[in-house]
């Protein structure tokens, strides 16, 4: 995901205010130890959760909570024509039980 420059305290602000009914259901949704990596070079943001069922945070996008997440962070972030962040997919390389 990609944070607009000069945005990552005002990113990091509504994070610590994150919606109660988004936390409720990322975390009925399988989704725990959430964390959210900036690069201050680039203004990458890289995250990392683990899920206890199938998919994860992505998967939520139809969820009308999400949609309100997202409407609400789309003025500090780049966007899709939906409003949820541009992303691209990593592929895991290495991993260490």
């Amino acid at each position: 995901m990609y944070l607009k420059p000069g945005c990552e305290k005002e990113y990091q602000y509504r994070h610590s205010h994150i919606f109660p009914e988004l936390k409720k259901l990322l975390k009925e949704s399988g989704v725990s130890d959430y964390s959210i990596f900036w690069d201050k070079e680039t203004n990458v943001l890289f995250a990392v959760q683990k899920n206890s069922q199938e998919g994860g945070s992505q998967d939520l996008g139809d969820n009308p909570i999400v949609k309100k997440w997202w409407d609400y962070m789309a003025d500090i972030m780049d966007t899709n024509p939906d409003k949820s962040p541009v992303s691209i997919p990593l592929e895991q390389l290495f991993y260490m039980e």
